[in-house]
């Protein structure tokens, strides 16, 4: 599953970054912190390896 937003993208690779022992978990809030306990690591490199070229900064969840 393709990021739909750099903010998603962003948040998936500091989880994957935690993920993998690269980074503390205790670091991690918000998005990227309930992506960590809710995904599997492949998830996440799935969306951490998503191009962000014509990507949205943000992405408006109310639609």
């Amino acid at each position: 599953m393709p990021a739909k937003s750099k903010a998603q993208q962003k948040a998936a690779g500091a989880a994957l970054s935690a993920k993998r022992g690269d980074a503390k978990k205790s670091d991690l809030k918000g998005a990227s912190r309930d992506m960590y306990e809710s995904m599997s690591e492949k998830q996440l490199d799935e969306l951490a390896s998503t191009k962000r070229k014509g990507k949205p900064e943000h992405v408006d969840n109310d639609k």
